[in-house]
């Protein structure tokens, strides 16, 4: 099928993305949405997914990379301990995307957001040489979590296992055998905002884990003035079998995965040691002096790693379908 016109992409979108909800009282097809905002602190988070620096479409439906870019943006909300409320997407999109292509990334989009509960209210339209996907996520929170607030003492949970989503990436690359698990896990992550109220009423730091968990959990550490010290078998148990198998499929280690792997979309957060019963303790927060690392890994045999930060970072390298959002 042939390109269509701006209106009439506008046109196909809001088919697609229109919404009942009664929240919205204006959505696709004006200057700006208009929502009814409920009582408590409203949250906002925008995600840009750029084709050749987060996704390569050799390895991802389109559909696929609709569900992820919104799952994304709508992580970030978990972390913050704040409930979905609505969604503004911005697309750019090179010319020889057709209209059957469209169509198909809205759907991953509109997906996503129905898992979520975060219609997509409006946005933008623009044509580019990459294709690239920019979400704004707007949410409520009754307590947002930042990630300054991690005490000593507290104990660190994540809400989800690490490492998979980087194994099923490698594997896609090419670096082994896939495993359904993994691959899936990179491909359809969802972002755990069914969680946000718990998150909201425990958490005294949060951050969710894009860029890898030593990366993201240094970045916690630094904003509370503390360190971070990860139980290693902890984080081994809680990849499961799945951390296992794909770890020996790429030929890499699985706590070296579960600490520098991305694009999990799970949320580390601290606690007090008495919170958390729902939640897998993977670590705990202690004083940090001067000139210490921020991320320690303490191993069952009492060996202790003091340099662990690793992970991805955009301005150091990586190329398409490196980790991190």
């Amino acid at each position: 099928m042939s390109a269509s016109t701006e209106l009439e992409r506008i046109a196909l979108l809001r088919a697609l993305l229109s919404t009942s909800d009664a929240r919205v009282t204006h959505g696709i097809g004006d200057d700006a949405a208009v929502l009814r905002a409920p009582d408590g602190p409203l949250v906002w988070t925008v995600d840009a997914q750029v084709e050749g620096t987060h996704f390569d479409r050799r390895w991802l439906s389109l559909e696929d990379v609709g569900w992820r870019s919104f799952m994304a943006a709508a992580s970030d909300l978990a972390a913050m301990g704040a409930r979905p409320l609505a969604a503004l997407s911005a697309l750019t999109l090179p010319s020889a995307i057709s209209d059957a292509e469209l169509e198909e990334l809205a759907r991953g989009q509109r997906d996503a957001a129905a898992r979520v509960g975060a219609p997509v209210v409006g946005g933008n339209l623009a044509r580019g040489r990459e294709l690239a996907i920019t979400t704004t996520l707007l949410g409520v929170a009754a307590r947002p979590v930042t990630r300054a607030g991690a005490r000593p003492g507290d104990a660190l949970f994540l809400t989800g296992p690490v490492g998979l989503a980087a194994a099923g990436m490698r594997m896609l690359r090419g670096d082994g055998e896939e495993d359904p698990t993994c691959v899936a896990a990179w491909r359809r992550p969802s972002a755990h905002t069914v969680l946000s109220d718990v998150i909201a009423a425990e958490a005294s730091a949060a951050i969710d884990i894009s860029d890898g968990l030593a990366r993201d959990a240094s970045h916690l550490a630094e904003a509370s003035g503390v360190r971070v010290t990860f139980d290693a078998e902890a984080l081994r148990a809680l990849g499961g079998p799945a951390l296992s198998r794909g770890a020996r499929a790429i030929g890499a280690e699985a706590l070296a995965l579960a600490l520098g792997g991305g694009e999990d979309y799970v949320v580390l957060f601290a606690a007090a040691a008495g919170a958390g019963a729902a939640f897998t303790r993977v670590g705990r927060v202690e004083p940090c002096a001067a000139g210490e690392a921020r991320v320690w890994v303490e191993h069952a045999d009492g060996r202790v790693d003091r340099e662990v930060v690793r992970g991805f970072d955009h301005f150091a390298g990586g190329g398409p379908d490196a980790a991190g959002d």
